[in-house]
Formats: C-alpha cells, sequence, structure tokens
C-alpha cells in the first residue's frame, strides 16, 4: 500500500522573517497581556484598600458620636454627623444600628424607609467584618459591621452592631475608566512596538536580502563572487561561500584543463596510427600501433591517477600521515636494482629537525602512493642521468619536510627550470620517456599545497639537485 506523503510544511514555518515576527509579536502580546491585568488588578487593589480606608473613617466618626439614652439604649445623634450624604435619601453613605438578634433600632436618613441586609454572623467585640450587599435603590454596597459592648459583660443584652456602608458605584466607575484608559493605551504601546519589530526586522534581515541578490547575480555569471560589505554575523557564510566558489571554479578550469591535456596528448598517437594504418608496410605496422598504443595508455593512465590525486588532496578530511625515510629506503633499493649494471651510488641523509610531541619527526601530510608517485619519479630521473651518484638529503623544519635529491649528471644548462616543469617538456629528445616525470611530480606537490624546486649543483661541479617540499604530517 503506498504511504501518504506528509502534508506541507505551513508557509510561515518555511520564512525566518515570519517565524521571527511571530515569536516576537506573540511574546510581546503576552507580556503587555500580564501587564495590563497586573496594572488593572493594582489599580483596583490600590482603589478598595482606600475606600475601605475612608469607610473606616465613617465609622469612626459614627462610634465616636454613639451616647446612651436614661434606659441604657445606645443611639447616634445625626445632628453631630456632618457628612450631607447622611441625610440625602439614597445619597450613598448610610449607617444603622440594630440588636444582636437583627432588629434595627436606629438608622441614617439616607437609607429612608430601607435597611441593610446584613448577613447574620458573629462577630467578635472590636472587630470589623467586610461585607458586599445591594443596598437602596439597587446600589451595590461595602459594608464594614463592628459589634459594640455598651458595659463592663459580654451579656447578650448588652451586645449591638453599628453598620456603615457606602455605594462602590464611583469606585467601580474609576476603575472602568482606568480600565479603557489602560486598554487605550496598551493597544497603542503594542501597534507602536509592532512596527518597530517590523522595522527591526526589515533593517536586521536586510543583509541576508543583499547576499540572495548577490548570489543571484553570481548564479546569473554576472559575478564570480559574492560582492559586499557583510556584518560579522554573515560574513564567514559569505567567505564560505567564496571559498566554495574559488575551490569550485579551480576545480572546473582543472577538469576543462586536463580534458584538453589528454585530446591533445592523445592526437598525436591517433595521427601516427592513422598514418601507420595509411602508409606502414604490413610488417612495420604492429609495431608502431604497439608502439602509439603504450604512448597513450601513458597519458590515459597519468591523467586518471592527476585524477585521483586531486580527489584526495581536495578532501575537507585531513590527509594520512607518511613516513619518508622508509619510502626512500625502499625507492633506493629498488632503483639500486633497475640501475645495477651502472653501478650508481646511492645515498641517503637524515638531518635531525624539530620534533613535535605526538608526531613522527618525518612524517608528511600526503597519500602514501602519490608519495611514491613522486619519489619514485624523481629518484628514476636522477638516476637516468647520473654518472656516478645520487645524494638524498632529507630534513623537516616546524612545518614541512624537505627531500633534496642531487645527481651529478650534465645538468639543465641554460635551460630555465620552470620550462622542464611543464607537461611533456624534455631536455634531450633523443633519450627514451614521455616528459611527463617532472609534471606529475610538480602538478602532485601543488595538490598537497607543496612545491617543487630545480636548481644546478654549484659550479664547479655539475648535475641537478632537485628539492621537493611537502607539509609536515
Amino acid at each position: 500500500m503506498p504511504r501518504t506523503p506528509p502534508p506541507p510544511p505551513l508557509p510561515w514555518r518555511q520564512s525566518l522573517q515570519a517565524r521571527v515576527l511571530a515569536a516576537t509579536l506573540g511574546g510581546m502580546l503576552l507580556a503587555l497581556a500580564l501587564a495590563g491585568g497586573a496594572l488593572h488588578h493594582l489599580f483596583r487593589q490600590h482603589v478598595e484598600q482606600q475606600f475601605v480606608a475612608d469607610l473606616s473613617i465613617q465609622l469612626h466618626q459614627v462610634l465616636a458620636r454613639l451616647e446612651d439614652t436614661p434606659t441604657g439604649t445606645p443611639t447616634v445623634n445625626p445632628a453631630l454627623l456632618s457628612d450631607p450624604r447622611w441625610t440625602q435619601p439614597y445619597g450613598g453613605l448610610y449607617w444603622q444600628l440594630q440588636r444582636p438578634d437583627g432588629a434595627v433600632v436606629q438608622r441614617s436618613r439616607s437609607l429612608w424607609d430601607q435597611t441593610l441586609d446584613l448577613p447574620h454572623d458573629t462577630v467578635p467585640n472590636g472587630e470589623v467584618h467586610r461585607h458586599l450587599l445591594r443596598g437602596p435603590d439597587g446600589q451595590p454596597l461595602l459594608a464594614l459591621e463592628q459589634t459594640i459592648s455598651r458595659s463592663d459583660t459580654d451579656a447578650e443584652g448588652q451586645r449591638w452592631t453599628l453598620a456603615v456602608a457606602a455605594s462602590t458605584a464611583r469606585q467601580d466607575e474609576a476603575v472602568e475608566a482606568f480600565s479603557g484608559v489602560l486598554f487605550t493605551s496598551l493597544s497603542l504601546l503594542a501597534l507602536l512596538l509592532s512596527t518597530a519589530v517590523l522595522a527591526q526586522l526589515w533593517f536586521g534581515l536586510a543583509p541576508l536580502r543583499a547576499l540572495e541578490r548577490a548570489l543571484q547575480r553570481v548564479n546569473a555569471g554576472s559575478a564570480s563572487r559574492l560582492e559586499g560589505q557583510w556584518p560579522t554575523e554573515v560574513q564567514p557564510l559569505a567567505d564560505g561561500f567564496n571559498q566554495a566558489l574559488t575551490h569550485l571554479d579551480h576545480n572546473l578550469q582543472t577538469a576543462r584543463t586536463q580534458a584538453g591535456n589528454l585530446a591533445h596528448a592523445l592526437k598525436t598517437p591517433l595521427a601516427v596510427l592513422r598514418q601507420a594504418a595509411d602508409h606502414a608496410p604490413p610488417d612495420e605496422l604492429p609495431q608502431q600501433v604497439h608502439e602509439q598504443v603504450d604512448k597513450a595508455q601513458r597519458q590515459v593512465d597519468w591523467h586518471l591517477r592527476r585524477a585521483r590525486s586531486a580527489a584526495l588532496a581536495g578532501m575537507s578530511g585531513p590527509a594520512s600521515a607518511t613516513a619518508v625515510e622508509p619510502v626512500l629506503q625502499g625507492l633506493l633499493r629498488v632503483m639500486g636494482k633497475v640501475h645495477a649494471a651502472r653501478a650508481l651510488h646511492l645515498g641517503l641523509t637524515v638531518k635531525p629537525g624539530p620534533e613535535r610531541p605526538g608526531t613522527a619527526p618525518l612524517a608528511v601530510a600526503v597519500d602514501e602512493q602519490d608519495l611514491h608517485e613522486m619519489l619514485g619519479n624523481l629518484l628514476d630521473n636522477a638516476c637516468q642521468w647520473a654518472r656516478t651518484r645520487v645524494e638524498v638529503t632529507l630534513s623537516c623544519t616546524n612545518d614541512e619536510v624537505r627531500m633534496s635529491i642531487c645527481d651529478d649528471g650534465p645538468g639543465i644548462g641554460d635551460t630555465p627550470p620552470e620550462q622542464l616543469l611543464q607537461r611533456g617538456m624534455r631536455l634531450d629528445e633523443s633519450t627514451p620517456g614521455s616528459g611527463l616525470g617532472l609534471s606529475i611530480v610538480h602538478e602532485l606537490a601543488t595538490l598537497y599545497q607543496g612545491q617543487l624546486r630545480l636548481s644546478p649543483v654549484p659550479a664547479p661541479a655539475q648535475g641537478l639537485c632537485v628539492v621537493l617540499e611537502l607539509p609536515r604530517a
């Protein structure tokens, strides 16, 4: 049963700007909502505390005007109360005095013909209870209730309850007005902050849009690199991309050069084969075919080795460490057998150099097969031209290993050393060879960030010294 493909991601999840905007606006709105709720609560709490404090003053004022009648019943003289709301019907400020059984014995004129419906709870003597209730004309009231004793005993008949209440309508209106102003202010603040966030995102992400335009110019072929000044956070990305472009361009140029070189190298053998097929005597044709096929095969093999070495040298990981001295000793033994008829003296001198903890003193960051290829070509070339001896000197510094191969042959005369490093260039066309040896070594050394140098032996001696320098492992 075919699997159902997953649903495509939401568009906003694909946009960095949308993600940042959503997260920022969400967090900002949440913070403003929490701040608004906290401010609303604090303001309401402050208004309530102030309201209770004012009402407590009114309660104490009424208590201060409390007198005893000849019969022992407490009473309040309304004429001694200064606030006009006590006498204004439904004026919003009320008091009443009642017995413990709940019967009202006296009330303010503002209550008119109604009473405060206080809950039936037991209030200890001297303590104040707070109640929310409905008063005359359905007004919301906050009442303070206090029990008083008119004698030294706590007999039931001697305890009275005095209640003072005030309308909370103005308090509620003040809280509501503050909430409206607060909501309007926070809304304007949210709008301003949202505008600032959008401007910040537009300005902050402007380098990425510039990077996109630079990349479009690269894709269009109007630029070869990402050009421009970039912020600190974007500069490493632009530098890495430019390095990748440079490496890609280098690989492309190398591939084109190698393709051209291979085509050029195979052109001559193919032309000779065509000529031989048309004009060579039958008895000479097989020999000429073999010779030209061998030349073409050497060219193909060399280019394949060159491609393999380029791939190894271009890998992101570090090259393997290869000890140089065992490779040289093995190659010198082979060269001694190959050129045994000439009785050449093959010498190896190892000079001590600075050692680094944890590393081999004479190891190079080069693939072992490529090191064999380079040193084998150099030693074979030196043995072919040497008269009596070939001296190899091995030394190192902190950063590189130097291999100097000197022979006592005829040298290079007035020929520039750089010319001998070109592919197919040979000093003596009468000797057998393809002219690829030094070119192979030069290009392999370059791939591994090394170098190859040629220098004549100082007079009066004759010969040639080839110095191969490779990075130390």
